[in-house]
């Protein structure tokens, strides 16, 4: 964290390998931290100008250990936050997403953080104080898309051979008549009413299940995966990476579906950081922008995937084996029940640019879609579709994206010119295109609305 310069950094990746492999010997620990040596140098800080120079040198941005927060420490730790004035960036694990939010609305200077790793639409619903304490509104940015991919749905292994896969229509009466016998199938995301709990809910309406009926779901934090499902207490998980592939090493469940098998290249998880701040800090929240955009690039680029792979495993972040985390970046997973091991990078979880185009850029076609899936599943009622632009627009940071861009120097080709990705298409046929969400809403078949 950069509560330390670059010399006692380095005597604390020290200490902390020391006493890591220390620890694997005692007690079997987790993680094959990186030795100073083995690292590759930290970016060089820039020679500022007044107005690149930001307002202040320290923010705090909170992040869950999965893959989704990668560009947040991997600036941190090879030195872009510093590269652009930014010398004291604390980047702050998060017990949990309801942590997150509690962690928010009292902000930095009340012991919380000013922002971090998001799931979506959340910066959206604390901006309109609809998941807060007193329903207090704390008006958010959302800057970049953090990823795309990167997340799957384990299934316990007690269901092996049910059919339970990317087409569930076969799997349909099974799961329903658990219900029927009194032993519910059980289903877990990480927080109510965003992206983990929306990837669950559209595969299982794909296959004709309803969620809201046919089965029970629940919110567990991400770091309870594995023992939950471990001790048969759950059925399935529907998470970020390494916690599905991990669930299939330890051989605790297999994978059904992963993400990108559901919709391709699928908006993600964002940074997203508190309006009141970035009002105050204009400079300095492009300075953030610009060390995030770096980090993106530097880890989608191969031959920094193993560095980044021990960085991420260190105890001080997700605290797990380096061979957890090395498939969900090569697009490797075993899936298990008889399904053919997936190897297409295509499918594994990227930052900055996929086969669409601009993983990084907030998109406010993205944002509308999960407005529309939360008037799908009742979580916001339909005449919010009727405020989209004004939501939308008071939340989407695009513009900030663009001006740090190209302070960057990022090619103009890389910086989109449309704040529309276009139609999006699903693994089941369904077609989202922005320009006519009703028309989204009115081919789905199992919903909470009469759209």
């Amino acid at each position: 964290m950069t509560d330390f310069s670059r010399t006692s950094r380095r005597q604390f990746l020290l200490t902390a390998g020391a006493a890591a492999a220390s620890s694997i010997l005692l007690k079997g620990c987790l993680g094959n931290p990186p030795n100073p040596g083995d690292l590759s140098p930290r970016a060089e800080a820039l020679e500022l100008t007044p107005a690149t120079t930001p307002e202040v040198t320290t923010v705090r941005l909170g992040y869950i250990p999965i893959v989704e927060s990668a560009p947040l420490i991997i600036a941190e730790e090879k030195g872009f936050f510093t590269r652009h004035g930014m010398t004291d960036v604390i980047i702050a694990k998060q017990a949990s997403w309801g942590a997150a939010r509690d962690n928010i609305e009292i902000g930095s200077e009340g012991g919380g953080i000013d922002g971090g790793q998001w799931q979506m639409p959340m910066p959206h619903l604390i901006s309109e104080g609809l998941i807060t304490k007193g329903n207090r509104k704390v008006p958010m940015l959302v800057l970049a898309q953090l990823n795309t991919q990167g997340n799957g749905i384990a299934i316990a292994n007690k269901h092996l051979g049910k059919g339970i896969g990317l087409d569930l229509t076969g799997a349909k009466d099974y799961i329903a008549s658990l219900k029927k016998e009194g032993t519910p199938f059980k289903a877990a995301y990480t927080f109510p009413k965003v992206n983990q709990d929306f990837w669950i809910r559209y595969w299982l309406a794909a296959g004709g299940i309803d969620p809201d009926e046919d089965l029970d779901l629940l919110a567990v934090p991400a770091a309870q995966t594995v023992a939950n499902m471990r001790t048969g207490t759950m059925d399935g998980f529907s998470t970020g990476d390494p916690w599905p592939y991990r669930i299939v090493r330890d051989k605790i469940g297999f994978m059904a579906v992963l993400t990108s098998q559901i919709w391709p290249f699928h908006p993600e998880e964002y940074l997203a950081i508190r309006k009141d701040w970035i009002e105050k800090n204009p400079k300095a929240t492009k300075a953030i922008l610009k060390a995030v955009m770096e980090a993106q690039q530097w880890c989608d680029n191969p031959k920094n995937k193993e560095e980044m792979v021990r960085i991420l495993a260190l105890r001080k972040y997700f605290n797990v084996p380096t061979e957890f985390l090395r498939g969900p970046y090569t697009g490797t997973y075993k899936m298990g029940d008889a399904k053919p091991d997936i190897k297409d990078a295509k499918l594994g979880t990227l930052y900055w640019k996929d086969s669409r185009g601009s993983v990084s850029y907030p998109y406010q076609s993205h944002d509308l879609w999960f407005l529309t899936e939360s008037v799908r599943w009742g979580f916001l009622p339909p005449a919010i579709l009727n405020e989209a632009d004004r939501i939308i627009g008071a939340v989407n940071g695009e513009k900030l994206w663009k001006e740090a861009a190209k302070e960057l120097g990022i090619a103009s080709a890389d910086i989109p010119e449309s704040t529309s990705r276009g139609p999006e298409k699903f693994f089941d046929g369904a077609e989202f295109n922005p320009e006519n969400p009703k028309a989204y809403l009115d081919s789905l078949k199992i919903k909470k609305i009469k759209a």
